[in-house]
């Protein structure tokens, strides 16, 4: 009520435009965020206001797309000197949306403002008629209407050819006009969290994170990154039950223990109640937990997902010697711990593969920095070498043809295409955090591909999506 109420809040902020609707940091904005498409749109459009915003997201549908209302749209944006109208009065009704008859309720004004002796409750009836929306009577009126249409037009000097063609154009544009007052709201909550993640950026980042689904949390945690935020690693003893903002870093995310998958909100209790933990023993045998509720299964989630790096001390020789001691063969005392260190020492560490399993599929967060340094990475970008996830923007020149790109491979499927010949399918990752599918063809049985390895390719892409002719010439081993 006192910050982001339409009553008080200034929804004229050009630096709230700048950022999101014109510059493209549309980090969990409504309406916007998991539509890369209207995003574009958004940002060509170059949104100055609220019913720019609203008129924006109304084109941006099925209806309007498929009569490239969006393109005309742009067009008219950039010159509008090049508007005709074919009246004052229309230009009065129409010249928010650049000519365009966006919102239902303009198709009400136009009848009323043109017509002869429509009211405005005619004029709403004539909306109703136009979408669908009548009482069974809809030729009647619609009849009816129409001739006071025309006459109005041309007692204003509006030929009847350009009445008619006027009309045809509201019935035309009825079919999938949008309420005004309901994009205005939506629009209303858009800039409200365009505000936010402008004035408030880490704030908003954590809430953005919380609400994601799990589907779609990397793709999250990727953004979050690419908006220049740093993700602290768990930690038993600092990560608290949600997403919060370091206090000694406004930079940094700490990661909760709830996005750990398998740790569940009472085991998340017990540790807090109990925590800050010096050691491991501290955390195994502590008379403030309640071990029912603190069990064996969080307790792997914990160690797997490297939550419990702090309290691996040199006793251990690495991950998975400390895991098998503490996680696996659950020691109930003091003395059972110490003979378990000793006999799962020659166990040492997890190998990277395992530490990339188990911290993705535990936190949904592709650990990058196991497979790649960040200097590898800037000397990519400083070549120009984009990640696969950099998808060139749909109607660009770069969208389809031939890309020099690095990636991950994840996953592998092998096919076999009509004439028998073997393909194969890739799924692969890179710093995005985004999934991208590769068909790979010319594939030879000497072929190897390594998942969790970083590779640099020349793909082509076009409508079907990403391939490469030939792995053994377009892939290289990055390291």
């Amino acid at each position: 009520d006192n910050s982001l109420h339409p009553g008080v809040l200034n929804m004229e902020d050009q630096a709230v435009y700048d950022e999101t609707f014109r510059g493209g940091n549309f980090m969990g904005i409504f309406q916007f965020a998991n539509n890369k498409n209207a995003q574009v749109f958004c940002m060509d459009a170059k949104p100055k206001n609220i019913v720019d915003i609203a008129a924006i997201t109304s084109i941006y549908r099925p209806g309007p797309l498929s009569a490239n209302v969006d393109k005309k749209y742009i067009e008219a944006m950039r010159n509008p000197l090049d508007i005709k109208y074919i009246h004052p009065l229309a230009e009065e009704v129409t010249r928010e949306t650049f000519g365009f008859i966006i919102f239902q309720e303009q198709l009400s004004l136009l009848a009323h403002k043109l017509g002869k002796d429509i009211s405005l409750d005619e004029g709403n009836e004539l909306r109703k008629v136009l979408t669908k929306k009548g009482t069974g009577k809809e030729a009647v009126v619609k009849e009816k209407l129409y001739g006071k249409f025309i006459d109005g037009c041309t007692e204003k000097g509006i030929s009847k050819e350009d009445a008619n063609n006027l009309w045809k154009t509201m019935e035309f544009f009825s079919g999938y006009g949008f309420n005004l007052s309901h994009a205005v709201c939506y629009s209303i909550l858009s800039y409200q969290c365009a505000y936010l993640l402008h004035y408030y950026p880490a704030e908003w980042a954590c809430a953005f994170l919380a609400k994601e689904p799990e589907d779609r949390k990397e793709t999250a945690i990727a953004l979050v990154k690419r908006a220049g935020f740093k993700i602290r690693k768990l930690d038993i003893n600092l990560s608290g039950t949600e997403w919060e903002v370091d206090p000694n870093d406004n930079g940094t995310l700490v990661q909760p223990l709830s996005s750990i998958k398998g740790l569940g909100d009472t085991a998340i209790t017990e540790i807090m109640k109990a925590r800050p933990f010096k050691t491991i023993e501290e955390l195994l045998f502590n008379e403030n937990i309640t071990y029912s509720k603190l069990n064996k299964r969080a307790l792997d989630a914990l160690a797997r997902s490297d939550a419990l790096r702090s309290l691996m001390d040199s006793r251990f020789t690495g991950a998975k010697h400390f895991w098998s001691a503490v996680v696996v063969d659950r020691p109930k005392t003091t003395k059972k711990l110490k003979e378990n260190i000793e006999l799962y020492k020659p166990e040492g560490d997890f190998t990277d593969e395992e530490k990339i399993e188990h911290i993705t599929q535990l936190t949904g967060a592709y650990p990058i920095n196991l497979v790649m340094t960040e200097e590898v990475m800037d000397k990519l970008a400083k070549k120009d070498i984009e990640p696969i996830g950099n998808k060139p923007e749909e109607d660009s020149e770069q969208q389809f043809g031939t890309r020099l790109v690095w990636f991950i491979p994840r996953n592998k499927e092998i096919k076999t295409t009509k004439n028998g010949k073997p393909y194969w399918i890739i799924t692969v990752t890179d710093s995005t955090n985004m999934l991208t599918e590769v068909k790979c063809w010319g594939i030879r049985d000497t072929d190897v591909v390594h998942m969790n390895r970083p590779y640099l390719a020349q793909i082509v892409v076009d409508s079907f999506g990403n391939s490469i002719k030939s792995f053994k010439d377009g892939v290289k081993l990055l390291a």
